[in-house]
Formats: structure tokens, sequence, C-alpha cells
């Protein structure tokens, strides 16, 4: 009778380990593979949240782009890039960096800001998004940082060595840039809006939200290194900065319930070269533009202003 009880208890703690484990699984699956939103999704939602998209000038009529190409990501993944004229003469650029199940049309609603400064501007579709191939994972900023690295490379190889770029990224978007600093990109500013200072924290907010306990993340994590090669616990965008020398503009909503502002604050704090932190009241996640589009863009312009005075003085012009 006591072997038949210890049998039991033995098949009982195996069953369980294998529904903890394929819970684990299930977890990381769902966060490398989150629901995608189409480009098509995408530019009807920024219509109806940015009427004055349709008339603006620039992009009236041509929200496709001046021109769509593919530049081969870190390990080859192919990634779709779209460009976007601005003023003819300038030779200032900015690549646009969209966010976790978005695409690169969620970046539009910010080009008017930087098209007005005379700046270009670059979009394209994190490996997994868009009209990349859907299987590929996400990273989390992983990847997608040295992804990154090559959409700069490329847009110095098309447009010159002697161009002024930087970057503006949003949630997923933000961390990935961040990431890339630690590759010293040459990128004179970039703005980064409402992104993670490492991603444990926001997959324990969304563990929360769905009644779960947060400590799940951590065997979700090692499932994820396990099945696709990468956790969660090493996506650390703040560990990017301690070094950096690249003016960063953080800006967050004051009431982002997912990602948290205190993320943008850590950074802020842990940034080595100049920084600001800009909190929006009332704003939910990636929503300050939308909670106040005059403030966004004067904190935009006075911060891009400053970081070209900054570039001028350290090439001595």
């Amino acid at each position: 009778m006591k072997k038949r009880t210890i049998g039991r208890a033995a098949a009982a703690a195996a069953a369980a380990a294998g529904v903890f484990g394929a819970g684990s699984a299930a977890l990381a699956s769902f966060a490398v593979h989150g629901a995608r939103y189409s480009g098509e999704e995408t530019i009807k939602n920024d219509l109806q949240d940015y009427p004055s998209l349709r008339e603006y000038a620039p992009l009236a009529g041509n929200l496709q782009g001046t021109a769509r190409y593919i530049v081969p990501g870190a390990d080859g993944t192919p990634l779709h890039v779209q460009y976007y004229a601005g003023p003819a003469q300038s030779r200032r650029f900015v690549i646009l960096v969209h966010g976790y199940t978005m695409n690169r049309f969620s970046m539009l609603k910010y080009m008017p800001i930087y098209m007005d400064m005379g700046y270009h501007c670059v979009i394209y579709d994190h490996r997994g998004h868009g009209d990349n191939d859907r299987r590929e994972v996400c990273t989390f900023g992983g990847r997608e940082a040295k992804d990154l690295i090559k959409i700069i490379e490329d847009t110095y190889a098309r447009w010159g060595k002697d161009i002024f770029l930087g970057l503006h990224g949003e949630s997923l978007g933000t961390a990935t840039l961040v990431t890339a600093l630690r590759y010293k990109p040459d990128i004179r500013f970039a703005v980064c809006d409402c992104g993670f200072a490492d991603v444990i924290n926001v997959m324990k907010v969304g563990m929360k939200g769905m009644h779960l306990p947060q400590a799940l993340v951590y065997p979700a994590s090692a499932a994820s290194r396990v099945i696709y090669g990468e956790g969660f616990r090493n996506k650390r965008p703040i560990d990017s900065l301690s070094e950096n020398q690249v003016p960063l503009c953080f800006i967050h909503g004051a009431k982002d319930d997912f990602i948290k502002p205190s993320n943008s604050e850590r950074m802020w704090r842990a940034t080595q070269g100049y920084a600001e932190l800009h909190l929006f009241p009332g704003a939910a996640h990636a929503r300050s533009l939308f909670s106040d589009p005059v403030r966004y863009r004067r904190v935009v312009t006075d911060f891009v202003r400053r970081a070209q005075e900054m570039a001028e003085q350290k090439d001595g012009k």
C-alpha cells in the first residue's frame, strides 16, 4: 500500500510538472508571438486618431512613402523599409521605430513634427511584424537592436556619411533603440517614448492583469530560452545607458498602466550623458502625442534643436 501511495504521489508530481512546463511554454509562445496588426488596420486607426494626417501636405496621398525597399537584418532576415522625403535640400534624417504588435505605419503620426523641422523619415517593420515573416519571434529588443544597427548602416549607405541622423522610438521601439546604444551607433539624438527599462517588470504587470502569479514570468523566460533561444530576464535596455553620450529625450504617459512611467524615470536617471524626462498627465500607453499634441510637438522640437546645437559644438562648427 505504501509503495502504491508513493507511486501515485510521484505520478501526480510528474503530471503537475508537465502542466507547469506546458503552461510556461504557452506563456512564452504568447509573449513572442503576440497578435500583430496589419498595415491597413494601422493606417485606418491612425487616420481616425490623427485626421490631420490626411491634410498634411507631405503625406497627403502619399502614405506609402517615396520609396520602399528591403534591408537584411542582423541575421539576414528581410526587413521591410519605407522612406518619406522631406525638404529636398535637407541632410537631416530620422528613423522611427515602432512598438510591439504594431508595424511601421504606426509611426506616421510623428512624421509631421520631423518634416516641419526639415527631416526625411525612414520607417521599417520589426522582425515578425508588419510585412515581415510572422514566424519570426519578438525578442524584446535583443535581435531587434541588432536589426536597427543594420537599418542605421543602410541609411548612411543610401544617403551619405554626411547626414545628420536621429532616432524616435515608441514602446518596444524605444527599448530597441536604447538597447542598440550599447553598440555605439553613429546617431545624434534619440526620442524615447514609453519604453521599458527591463521587460520582466512589464510582464509582471501583464501577469497581474490576467490574474496569474507574477512569478510565472521566470519559468516562462526559461521556456523561451530553451524553445526560441532568447529568454526575458536579460532584456534590460537600461543596462546600455551607463556609458551613453547620445542626447536622449524620455517621454511617458503618466497614466500608462502597461509600461509604467517609472521605466522612463529609471532610464533617465541611469543615462550618463544629456537626457530629458517629460511626463504627460492623463496619457495612457503610447498616447502622449494624442493627449497633448501641442506640448508633444514643442518638447520634441526643442529637444531636437538642442541636440543639433550640441552636435555643432562637438563638430566645431
